[in-house]
């Protein structure tokens, strides 16, 4: 291909695609071999990755023949020798180049996807941090915009913990999202969300504040985290919230403590104590998982995080101000970031395409210059 017909794809793009294009290559070459087939632990993996890469490989073949077509048609209107193929292949070319210029902008969102969309299930915690039963009320409301949000989608939304608040509010809850498509859109939802409103119970109409954070942990099945038995404390409890008449009176949750950093699960999500002890011990390995991936990549993935947040559940990401109906997320905005403004009664009705839509498009930006 020419640089004419590439111009506009960065080359750290194409040299990423050119590897990914040769690692569906070898795992397809692999997936014909009889002796790594005879193994099914890798020949899953190999299958489980194959398919992740293979729209995008496809895509980027038909970029690229898109993009040789443009290379042809230019060589052809150049020609002096057949004026009338030079005009026909003139007339062809902004078309030509309109496709060009679609299948790259589909290639780069293929691309960008592919790894989101490698995460199949994840854990988000929600959990009221300042106003009391107010940040609980408000806890409550996120819950619910999450579940209406993932209804539209149909995802599956599973609470697999929950303490409520004296005034129906919820101090913490925890729920397992599952479904394709569903990390892409909700990843970039960690980090401080703030509300700004008059409480139920102010009498004289004045406006509160109180915070909330919101942690997006990837269940990660497939990646092992060393954790000493001696640094884990554990044990059956009794479930919580809503269930049938064994509820608090049956042993069936699990609780977990990593006494290292202190961090604590209970899972009351199934009957069986067995699942809820399995549950507790992924979330565990999942949010270590994640603290150790932030370490390790503080230093490459900086500029990115300055713009979309770090994850770090201390960092105000979004206002929701209800007296002027306007939901701010502080990471959007103009070329320099900044923030920009949502109407806030069709927000937290579950109604995020247009702020999820942006974020997607701040951070593909964002990934595309830190190849």
């Amino acid at each position: 291909m020419s640089e004419t017909s590439t111009l506009s794809a960065p080359p750290a793009l194409l040299r990423k695609l050119e590897e990914t294009s040769q690692r569906h290559g070898e795992l397809q070459n692999s997936l014909n071999d009889p002796a790594f087939v005879s193994n099914p632990q890798k020949m899953i993996a190999a299958i489980k990755e194959s398919g992740q890469l293979a729209p995008v490989v496809e895509k980027y073949r038909e970029y690229r023949e898109a993009a040789k077509q443009v290379d042809e048609l230019t060589e052809m209107a150049a020609t002096r020798g057949d004026a009338d193929m030079a005009a026909l292949a003139e007339e062809e070319l902004p078309a030509a180049r309109a496709k060009v210029g679609e299948l790259l902008e589909a290639l780069k969102d293929q691309f960008i996807a592919a790894e989101d969309n490698a995460v199949d299930s994840f854990f988000i915690e929600l959990r009221a941090v300042t106003g009391g039963d107010e940040a609980a009320l408000f806890v409550r409301d996120l819950y619910e915009m999450y579940r209406r949000y993932c209804e539209t989608h149909r995802w599956q939304f599973i609470v697999s913990d929950l303490s409520t608040g004296e005034r129906g509010g919820f101090k913490e809850v925890i729920v397992n999202i599952k479904g394709d498509g569903a990390y892409r859109h909700l990843q970039y939802e960690s980090g401080g969300h703030r509300v700004q409103r008059v409480p139920e119970t102010e009498a004289q109409g004045r406006i509160h504040t109180s915070a909330a954070t919101v942690a997006v942990l990837p269940e990660l099945v497939d990646v092992e985290i060393h954790i000493d038995p001696k640094d884990v404390e554990e044990f059956g409890c009794r479930g919580g919230g809503p269930g049938g008449q064994n509820v608090n009176k049956v042993e069936t949750g699990w609780y977990i403590k990593y006494k290292p950093t202190g961090l604590s699960f209970k899972m009351t999500e199934h009957k069986s104590q067995t699942q809820n002890k399995e549950r507790a011990w992924a979330l565990l390995r999942s949010t270590l998982y994640q603290a150790e991936q932030a370490k390790q990549h503080a230093a490459q993935m900086g500029a990115r995080k300055a713009m979309m947040g770090s994850g770090d559940r201390s960092a105000r990401i979004r206002t929701y101000n209800f007296p002027q109906n306007r939901c701010t997320d502080h990471r959007l905005g103009g070329e320099g970031g900044g923030e920009k403004n949502f109407n806030l009664d069709e927000v937290i009705a579950g109604h995020m395409e247009d702020l999820i839509a942006a974020l997607i498009e701040l951070d593909k930006r964002q990934r595309l210059e830190t190849l």
